[in-house]
């Protein structure tokens, strides 16, 4: 089944929302990247913003978003672009910690705080956009939420919700945003608070198999919304041996020769999807000529 995010209006266009499954892509990711459960949700989360945030891009815009805590899992870093193509990978990928208090994956023990979230926004014929908050939990959801309301100004609630198999695979992974459009009343917003208050626990709905549709009236309530568009999403990454190439190119003569003497070839892996290129002689040769 492909992964979608569904963008909708709701509360006579009031509020913008999206809903996403990413079951598919954070398996992907799980797969390639042989990651431990702690690891997996960290990692899964940050895709599920990443690629709710991308959503509202458009054309060939893209952005990166860069989890910097100071927990074991180290750095995070999802890049995604607005057709809906995410990547992503996690300095330490090999982290299981004990479940929290709650009996929850320990998503803000793996990332750790002090530390900080950096959106790169790269859009069209402008100049590069980057906006940095600190964390201030460390469970990734909150922080993609101050993010927004500290640096897009925009006043936002966003839902990240990753469940791992005892086996390590992945169960369930998807998200929310619901984000208040200028001239939104004090009521909606009341009202829309008040459903977020009765919701529970995202991952309980996405566990109960839930369609994008019925996670949507969960969210706003029937009859109260517009479905704008369902857009397919995936992991996806455009490295390729060819531009790996053309990167051992700038190392320089010398280097490349040394690889041929000592190493005969060289194996380049590509951080974003864990794919391995295998460099012969004859191949580094062919880069010095």
């Amino acid at each position: 089944m492909t992964d979608k995010l569904l963008k909708a209006l709701a509360f006579d266009k009031q509020i913008r929302v999206y809903v996403l499954d990413a079951t598919q892509m954070v398996t992907e990711a799980q797969e390639r990247h042989q990651t431990w459960h702690t690891a997996t949700a960290a990692l899964g989360r940050t895709l599920v913003a990443t690629t709710i945030l991308a959503g509202t891009l458009k054309g060939e815009d893209r952005m990166t978003a860069e989890v910097l805590g100071s927990g074991p899992v180290g750095h995070i870093i999802a890049d995604g672009n607005a057709k809906g193509d995410i990547r992503g990978y996690v300095a330490n990928p090999e982290v299981a910690l004990e479940l929290n208090a709650d009996g929850k994956l320990d998503v803000a023990g793996a990332v750790g705080l002090p530390g900080s979230l950096v959106i790169r926004k790269y859009i069209s014929d402008t100049e590069p956009f980057s906006g940095q908050v600190p964390l201030i939990s460390g469970e990734l959801a909150e922080d993609f939420t101050y993010y927004m309301a500290l640096s897009e100004q925009t006043p936002s609630s966003i839902g990240l919700s990753v469940l791992v198999n005892p086996d390590e695979s992945v169960k369930t992974a998807g998200g929310f945003m619901l984000q208040v459009m200028p001239g939104a009343t004090e009521e909606t917003i009341s009202t829309l608070e008040a459903r977020l208050e009765k919701l529970g626990r995202f991952s309980d709905l996405l566990e109960k198999g839930l369609t994008l549709e019925e996670l949507l009236i969960e969210l706003v309530g029937e009859n109260q919304y517009e479905i704008l568009t369902e857009m397919p999403v995936r992991f996806y990454c455009d490295c390729s041996k060819e531009r790996f190439a053309k990167s051992l190119m700038t190392v320089g003569r010398e280097e490349i020769e040394a690889m041929i003497r000592e190493d005969h070839g060289a194996e380049v892996v590509c951080h974003f999807c864990n794919e391995h290129y295998q460099f012969s002689e004859a191949d580094l040769q062919e880069l010095i000529n």
